[in-house]
């Protein structure tokens, strides 16, 4: 049983949220209302999450001596010993197997090319890439708009250059406040630090996630005020959910900067209760605007 419970928190069961980005296409594709693009993209969310926690767990044996340094990381199952290198090894192949089966069995072929173009971009980044300041953030930026794609592809849903840019850059600012955090936690250790941390300073990453969250905040505005975009939502109203995007990013940057907490965006969602209402604000605001005449027609 206790194998069994170090096994399920190597796969980092709680950062699935994070495929919560696989629905976008489905939710802004206007098929919510459609059972089968539904299913294929719930389908979708498990084949991801499986190959996810087949990279977290990869990229946990590969760091694991540097996790034995760190104040928090070395509780990690592979870094404290309770899952040995040999069966994290076994459980990764089976978790990306059982994806990889699971999206040939119930989507596309594309959808399956998504998935395995994803395995390879987090080996090569757990290899390399990772070591080197900005790609790293980037690679993981690329990661979620695979996965903006992967949903796009389940719904049948064709994706726009609008969420493609909004997906990357919200990926890159929330990669750089998980770098500020690396960055800290090294400034306040003597033994742990991050390879690619030789490539970041504070300054650096304050003034990249300012200019990122501007840019981001921008983008979203023009997306939603977009001609083409209005039309195909036939609502001008979109508009009006960007103050939840505004008053969202504020506060995660009050938390970062202001409170100091560590900027992990899992960390920071869920435990913190005024982002929490906020992104559920965001979405039901969202819907109502994009499904509401249906409903109520």
């Amino acid at each position: 049983m206790l194998k069994l419970r170090a096994l399920f928190h190597a796969a980092r069961v709680h950062h699935y949220v994070k495929n919560g980005f696989i629905w976008l296409p489905l939710i802004f594709g206007h098929k919510l209302l459609d059972p089968a693009a539904v299913l294929r993209t719930l389908g979708a969310f498990v084949a991801f999450s499986l190959a996810a926690s087949a990279v977290y767990v990869l990229n946990d044996i590969r760091d694991r001596n540097e996790d034995r340094l760190h104040p928090t990381k070395r509780l990690r199952p592979i870094a404290s010993g309770a899952v040995s290198v040999a069966e994290a090894g076994v459980f990764s192949l089976l978790l990306f197997a059982s994806g990889v089966v699971l999206a040939f069995i119930l989507l596309p072929a594309s959808f399956l090319g998504v998935i395995l173009a994803y395995g390879g971009l987090n080996v090569a980044y757990s290899l390399h890439l990772k070591s080197l300041a900005i790609m790293d953030i980037v690679c993981i930026a690329i990661g979620f708009v695979l996965r903006i794609v992967a949903g796009g592809i389940a719904a049948e849903v064709s994706i726009s250059h609008w969420i493609v840019i909004m997906t990357f850059l919200m990926a890159l600012f929330l990669g750089l406040t998980k770098r500020r955090d690396d960055l800290m936690t090294h400034a306040a250790s003597d033994d742990w630090q991050r390879t690619s941390l030789s490539g970041y300073s504070l300054e650096f990453i304050s003034l990249g996630i300012t200019v990122l969250s501007a840019v981001l905040v921008v983008a979203y505005i023009l997306y939603t005020v977009s001609p083409d975009i209005t039309r195909i939502h036939h609502s001008r109203h979109l508009y009006l959910s960007a103050g939840w995007v505004v008053v969202g990013i504020l506060r995660y940057l009050q938390r970062i900067f202001v409170y100091r907490e560590p900027g992990s965006p899992v960390a920071l969602l869920f435990g913190d209760r005024i982002l929490q209402l906020i992104l559920i604000g965001w979405m039901l605001h969202t819907l109502l605007i994009l499904y509401g005449g249906r409903l109520w027609s």
